[in-house]
This record gives structure tokens, C-alpha cells and sequence, in this order.
């Protein structure tokens, strides 16, 4: 590779990882903002001060920070030219994002049992900012999600190596963004209370 070649593939990879970041700063400031709100509207006197985030929540929790962990396992064995560890860490990684989800919806469903509804007679502003802000981090896994299905194709396909590890460093950065956001929003919601 001569050195105009080098010199695009650096300014490549800057601008797609600038990119990114740019995205990542865009996303936090939307769930800041969310979070501000439900702040600012927890001085309503039809506030929820009592209640008790779904178990499932919790579990997910944790299923997303193995996730992050078997991400890290992934990206370490692509160092060392490991493919098959590669592949089998970013399978299991899948897995447990899809596992994810399922324990979302599962908390859904118990904040149901709780008689808590995101509209109608029975919700109330508390639960319905829980139920928003969460589905709304919902989608932003499903998004990561299917960078993470690329990401292992490309693995499948033989496209990454130690030498070339961009794509797969910018789906690593979104998987630990989401898992991070997450995090931040368990613990505000537990914590948080006016």
C-alpha cells in the first residue's frame, strides 16, 4: 500500500469514527433530555412517588453488561487472530442482546401486572416516561443489534483481521454506548426519586 493510499484509509476511519461520535453525543443528549423532563415532572402532583422497577429490568441489566464483556472477548481474540473465538464470542453476544430485549418486554409485561399502562385510564406520567424512554432504548438495540449481525457476517466472511479491525471497532463502540446508556438509565429510574 503506497502512501496515499495509507493516508486515505487513516482519514476513512477518522471521519467514519468521527461520525460515530457524533451519533453516541446526538443519542446521550436525547436521553438527557428525557431524563430532564421526567425531573421537571416529578414536581406534578399526580407523580408516582411509590413503585418498584420490574425485576426483568434488572436482569437485563446485567445480560447487557455480559454483553459488553463477551464484545470485549471478541475484539481481544480478533487481536490475536483467534477467528473461530471471534466468531463464537460476537454469536454469543448476539444472543444475549436478543436475550435483552426479551427481559425488556418481559418488564414490560410485569409493570402491566402491576397495573401500571403506558396510556389509558389506568397509566399515569411516572410509568409512561418509563415505558418511552426504555422502548425508545429498545429500538437503539435493535439498531445495534443488526450492526452486530454485520459485524459478524464480516467475521463469517473473513474480513476482519488484526490489521483491519474498523468495522468491527465501530459496532464494538455502539454495543458498549448502549450497554453504558442503559446503565445510566437502571440506575436514574431506581435512584431518582423526589
Amino acid at each position: 500500500m503506497d502512501l496515499t493510499q495509507a493516508s486515505y484509509k487513516e482519514k476513512n476511519a477518522r471521519a467514519k469514527k468521527m461520525m460515530l461520535w457524533f451519533a453516541i453525543i446526538s443519542l446521550s443528549m436525547g436521553f438527557a433530555g428525557w431524563t430532564s423532563a421526567y425531573i421537571v415532572s416529578s414536581s406534578r402532583e399526580d407523580w408516582l412517588k411509590d413503585f418498584e422497577l420490574p425485576s426483568a429490568f434488572f436482569i437485563s441489566t446485567v445480560l447487557i453488561i455480559i454483553s459488553s464483556l463477551t464484545y470485549v472477548w471478541a475484539k481481544n481474540a480478533l487481536k490475536k487472530g483467534m477467528s473461530q473465538q471471534v466468531s463464537l464470542a460476537l454469536a454469543i453476544t448476539l444472543l444475549l442482546g436478543l436475550a435483552f430485549i426479551i427481559m425488556q418486554f418481559q418488564g414490560f409485561g410485569q409493570l402491566i401486572g402491576q397495573g401500571f399502562y403506558f396510556t389509558g385510564e389506568t397509566s399515569n406520567i411516572t410509568m409512561s416516561y418509563i415505558y418511552l424512554i426504555a422502548a425508545v432504548h429498545i429500538l437503539h438495540v435493535v439498531a445495534g443489534l443488526i450492526s452486530l449481525l454485520v459485524v459478524l457476517v464480516q467475521q463469517l466472511r473473513g474480513k476482519y483481521s488484526p490489521d483491519n479491525m474498523l468495522g468491527f471497532e465501530l459496532g464494538a463502540t455502539f454495543w458498549h454506548f448502549l450497554g453504558v446508556l442503559w446503565l445510566y438509565l437502571i440506575l436514574f429510574f431506581h435512584f431518582y426519586r423526589p
